[in-house]
């Protein structure tokens, strides 16, 4: 089927940067393995013919070392991004995992397998900064969102291959995929373009401009550069501290919206949902289905749902994306939350066992349409060139607390109060979302990054850079131009 001429020319001349979106992104596949390795290797180490002796409090461990890598590579990141740039930091990224693979392989011992899960979540960590931070600034307005959107479908790509493969093959098999990624990345994205934004950044405005043509081949690069040069300059101006991301009023919005968004990623419920399905569905009394094929299900359906937002999040744009994965996800939440009311209150449900399961595949197909997509895209697209690492470093580290946070509310008061009692929560929140959206999240298709800054300090018009603009800006956050 053909493509509408709509869709043909929005994507007409844009090829170079989705090779390098294609490019800087793929290890991001890999990092979709190692976040979903422990669902089907753990039972395999925990077998009485496993390569490696493992306990069960081991194995435990195996999932959380992840995360507190991710976490320990916070101020790693934020050093990187800036000091030897987006495009670096992707490839030092690239290499780290492609080591953790490596040791997996050859593990004689579950602590090195411990120290390969530690590095792959600061690696992990540190591309799921700079890889929306490379693309936002390298991408074209009208296709930015899609773009943005390849992170995400590259880490769902990598949680569905190593769900259909790991369960069937040895356990070093995972990671000779994992090496091949990294090495293909590790190839091809240094003839990519860098960052036009950071190269100006950096004072290096004739490699900003090759970078530029390289993008844009069919563009108008003059006048794209100086309203680039325009905006950096601007954002030089303006203060970089950590206490700016609070003092400042379009820094502060930005925090807002990106902490609650990275919220509700996990108070949706999705780490919840990953981690426990199954026993969730057997709680439900539903139709048996193992584990593999439950997860495979879900994180297939996650993906199409994901590409398919990925599609059209540059036509109906982030707010509507956002709103209405809310109101559906929400929706089958609560339905899950009634039937185990009803279930736990006696009421015979068994004629209807198969709607916990209907519900939570919805779910997965609601909540990649929106909540579990769009925070990655705007992530890149609201701090200013100054904060940036800061800003997205904090947005980062919210997703990781907030999926702490989440398993401990569904575990804790499923064992107080019953598994409904989660489920309402997770439900309410995703209404919430939906309202905070509504209320203050502006909406960025088609805006520059310069726009967008503008947007946020509550000037909702195009700017390019004028002099007496930029002299009102200043003024409206406390600087003097």
């Amino acid at each position: 089927m053909l493509l509408p001429g709509s869709v043909t020319d929005k994507f007409r001349g844009t090829f170079p940067q989705l090779v390098a979106a294609v490019s800087g992104t793929l290890s991001c596949v890999s990092d979709g393995m190692q976040y979903g390795w422990t669902a089907p290797v753990i039972p395999k180490l925990l077998s009485v013919d496993s390569p490696i002796v493992v306990t069960k409090d081991q194995a435990e461990w195996l999932e959380t070392i992840l995360m507190l890598g991710a976490c320990c590579g916070l101020p790693l990141t934020m050093f990187l991004v800036d000091k030897i740039g987006r495009k670096g930091s992707l490839l030092a990224s690239a290499s780290t995992t492609l080591v953790a693979w490596i040791i997996i392989a050859l593990a004689p011992s579950v602590e090195y397998i411990y120290f390969a899960r530690f590095i792959a979540g600061m690696a992990g960590d540190t591309a799921f900064v700079a890889a929306p931070m490379y693309i936002a600034e390298m991408a074209d307005q009208k296709i930015r969102g899609f773009l943005s959107s390849i992170i995400y479908l590259m880490m769902l790509t990598g949680v569905l291959l190593i769900y259909c493969v790991a369960p069937f093959v040895p356990i070093y098999v995972p990671c000779i995929i994992g090496v091949c990624l990294n090495t293909i990345t590790l190839v091809s994205f240094p003839f990519m373009p860098d960052s036009p934004y950071y190269l100006l950044y950096k004072n290096r405005p004739e490699e900003a401009k090759k970078s530029l043509e390289r993008l844009r081949p069919c563009g108008d690069v003059d006048a794209e550069i100086k309203d680039i040069a325009a905006a950096v300059e601007r954002q030089k101006e303006e203060k970089g501290r950590p206490q700016d991301l609070v003092l400042v009023k379009s820094n502060r919005r930005a925090l807002i919206i990106m902490v609650w968004l990275n919220g509700s990623q996990h108070m949706s419920s999705i780490s919840v949902m990953l981690m426990n399905m199954h026993s969730i569905l057997e709680e439900a009394g539903a139709v048996h289905i193992s584990s593999s094929t439950a997860a495979i299900i879900f994180s297939a359906i996650m993906f199409c749902a994901a590409m398919s937002a990925s599609l059209a999040i540059d036509n109906f744009g982030r707010r509507v994306l956002l709103v209405t994965s809310g109101i559906l996800a929400g929706t089958s939440l609560g339905v899950v939350a009634v039937y185990f009311t009803l279930k736990n209150n006696g009421v015979d449900v068994l004629h209807v066992s198969w709607v916990p399961a209907m519900a939570v595949m919805c779910y997965a197909a609601a909540f990649k349409f929106g909540i579990g997509l769009v925070p990655i895209v705007l992530t890149a697209e609201l701090f200013p060139a100054k904060v940036k690492a800061m800003g997205m470093t904090i947005s980062d580290a919210c997703y990781v607390g907030f999926s702490v946070i989440s398993l401990q509310i569904y575990h804790q008061l499923k064992n107080r109060f019953g598994i409904q009692v989660p489920f309402y929560i997770f439900a309410v929140w995703c209404f919430c979302t939906v309202a905070f959206t509504i209320a203050f999240i502006p909406e960025t298709k088609g805006k520059t990054l310069e726009e967008i800054q503008f947007i946020l300090k509550g000037e909702d018009k195009g700017v390019k850079g004028t002099a007496q603009s930029n002299s009102e800006a200043y003024k409206n956050e406390g600087f003097e131009p």
